[in-house]
């Protein structure tokens, strides 16, 4: 499985945007490796990743104090298109001893073909479970062992705001997505657009939608009823996935409810949508929800004080203090062989003080929910971080863990197609599930 073209476009442009991204390349592009270390006195263990450079110096620097003194160094390489590149390591001599994979699908697929080893012994799992939030372990775990644990993680279902509009008109972040529809009635009635919406892409049209709909099953559904979805044993024209779009339909269909209306959507793309919430004449529309990159597409001038200038909340529960599950992503550390020094490193990764350096200096957020939350560079990041920490459960995003065909193709342009009144939203379900089945099928007789 390669990397999904969603996460691909967006990281790509938020990092460009952000002037962190890394180098472009085949394979390696920039190593992180401190000076200073005598040679001959430390075994290195190698670590490849994609994350943006600003995280990568900071996981650097904050190996090197974990590790000063000790028989290993670790040595952080920039590799683009990881998903790819490791599965044409698995078995090789010049293959990493770390890989940090950000798709469970593919971590899955390396462990299928004999290029991932069980991590449950080299770490300390019940410190580890009480340390990380509820589901980030769940995620790189195959057949009830942990292959793949969480070192970096990204939050959506995050909705965003223009923070002075906000206090001055008085509105209440909702505890329920009763609240929510009530709270955009209110920001209607007070002759206001309540929602920013987009679903451009370029050839990734439709994924903003796909999002909406992972978050809403997962609230009305659980943890239980997400996974089976995810997994297709709950088909796409089941009842819980009808009432997703059927939320979705009463938030973003109702006339007066978004920006441009339902048929602005489809040519709206998704990183300038939310810019009208920070128009110099005031919000000219006022909630939109996306991820936490998604402040990088916000105006220079928004970005120059976050703090002051936008606020955010975690969409609600279906029921006020209910099961609050929160849609995310981020990268695991795979070991690719079973050296001591290797389980050594993985230890190091797993420290909770293994993103201190990196907090305050990039988009960096730590899974582990007892990380120390002043270390993150402003209280926008804290705000996101927290709604994370309290959540009742961490889910991957669906759509990367769905065959291509669907997550990154049928998914997509089937929404596209329903939100531009091209079909209905049950044709649309039912051509998702006949794309599912076929693929199942053919997988099946292979």
């Amino acid at each position: 499985m390669k990397m999904s073209v969603k996460r691909t476009a967006v990281v790509a442009t938020a990092a460009a945007l952000l002037t962190a991204a890394c180098s472009s390349g085949n394979t390696t592009t920039k190593t992180s490796d401190s000076a200073g270390t005598a040679p001959g006195k430390q075994t290195t263990v190698n670590v490849w990743a994609s994350v943006d450079q600003p995280v990568m110096d900071g996981l650097q620097a904050a190996s090197d104090e974990l590790t000063a003194g000790t028989d290993i160094k670790i040595k952080w390489q920039s590799v683009s298109d990881i998903n790819t590149v490791v599965m044409t390591k698995i078995g090789a001599s010049d293959a990493p001893d770390i890989a940090l994979i950000p798709q469970p699908g593919v971590v899955a697929d390396m462990v299928k073909r004999g290029g991932a080893f069980p991590e449950d012994a080299a770490l300390d799992m019940t410190a580890l479970k009480a340390s990380m939030v509820p589901g980030t372990l769940d995620a790189g775990t195959v057949d009830g062992k942990l292959y793949g644990m969480l070192v970096s993680m990204n939050v959506k279902g995050l909705v965003w705001y223009n923070k002075p509009a906000w206090d001055a008109a008085g509105y209440k972040a909702p505890k329920s997505i009763d609240e929510l529809n009530t709270l955009t009635d209110k920001i209607k009635a007070d002759g206001k657009v309540p929602w920013c919406m987009g679903i451009e892409s370029d050839t990734a049209t439709g994924w903003p939608a796909t999002d909406w709909f992972e978050t809403l099953i997962m609230k009305y559904g659980g943890v239980d009823q997400y996974n089976k979805w995810v997994k297709h044993t709950t088909p796409f024209s089941s009842p819980i996935v009808n009432q997703a779009g059927a939320e979705f339909e009463k938030l973003m269909f109702t006339d007066g409810n978004v920006l441009g209306g339902r048929t602005a959507i489809p040519s709206t793309n998704f990183g300038t949508a939310g810019t009208p919430m920070f128009d110099a004449a005031g919000p000219q529309c006022w909630l939109y929800n996306q991820g936490s990159f998604i402040t990088g597409f916000f105006p220079d001038a928004t970005k120059a004080d976050l703090d002051k200038n936008v606020g955010v909340f975690g969409f609600p529960p279906a029921k006020a203090g209910g099961d609050n599950p929160v849609e995310g992503g981020g990268d695991m550390a795979v070991m690719m062989n079973e050296k001591a020094t290797t389980a050594e490193a993985l230890k190091v990764l797993s420290n909770v003080k293994i993103g201190d350096k990196a907090a305050g200096s990039s988009s960096f957020i730590s899974p582990h929910k007892d990380f120390d939350v002043s270390l993150y560079a402003n209280e926008t990041t804290r705000s996101v971080a927290k709604v994370a920490y309290g959540a009742t459960a961490f889910l991957f995003d669906g759509s990367d863990a769905m065959p291509g065909e669907v997550g990154a193709g049928s998914f997509w342009t089937e929404m596209t197609s329903w939100i531009a009144g091209q079909e209905d939203l049950p044709t649309a379900l039912k051509n998702i599930d006949r794309k599912s089945t076929r693929l199942n099928s053919s997988h099946a007789n292979i």
